[in-house]
């Protein structure tokens, strides 16, 4: 089967040893149970040309095995680091719910004018996120690209993708270790389609990061 112009496929990483709460920043690594989801997952929507990933190790680590295993480039990108969640670091949102419940409910409501305290606008981490999009597209045509990344970024770029408003950020079904698959068989900007490979293993809200 030909490779379209663009295939880049997005992976959110798996479950981690935090549990469910606003990660954001935080470096937590794999629960074995998140692992093997995303080692399921890259065995049964590959293969690809090589390997982008944020560098937390929660994306980082499974992207640098399966890239010495199948000899793969892999890169690096910085701006696929999930949001920065400020105050809200760590924090679950059944603790926030009895803390900070008003302030919760905004934030589910209205994410892009109600951020956490001291999180990074909204606003900042769509810019950096879509440059990031931006640059893989540029330097994916012709390949099979596995982005190995995060829900909140994942949700912008589906938005992108859909030419959907910022607004729906959290509207958006991203479970832990699902897949998505982007392609243009025109190339990057002609018609870009989505479709969802293997999104079954988790909720939308509880692992936000």
């Amino acid at each position: 089967m030909p490779v379209p112009s663009l295939q880049i496929d997005l992976m959110r990483h798996g479950q981690t040893t935090g549990g469910f709460a606003f990660r954001g920043s935080l470096d937590d690594a794999l629960t074995h149970q998140g692992r093997a989801h995303m080692q399921a997952g890259y065995e049964r929507h590959g293969p690809w040309d090589r390997i982008i990933t944020s560098p937390l190790r929660r994306c980082a680590a499974p992207a640098r095995d399966w890239a010495g295993a199948d000899a793969l480039p892999l890169a690096l990108e910085p701006d696929l680091r999930e949001m920065h969640f400020g105050a809200w670091e760590g924090r679950t949102a059944a603790e926030l719910m009895e803390t900070e419940p008003d302030a919760l409910g905004r934030f589910w409501e209205d994410p892009l004018n109600h951020i956490p305290p001291g999180a990074e606008p909204l606003v900042d981490f769509r810019d950096r996120v879509l440059a990031a999009w931006r640059r893989v597209c540029e330097s994916a045509m012709g390949e099979r690209v596995l982005l190995v990344t995060h829900g909140g970024v994942i949700r912008l770029i589906l938005l992108h993708v859909q030419q959907r408003p910022l607004s729906d950020l959290l509207g958006l079904e991203v479970p832990h270790a699902c897949l998505y698959r982007i392609t243009a068989p025109g190339g990057a900007g002609q018609g870009l389609q989505v479709m969802a490979l293997g999104n079954d293993h988790g909720p939308i809200r509880e692992g936000v990061a």
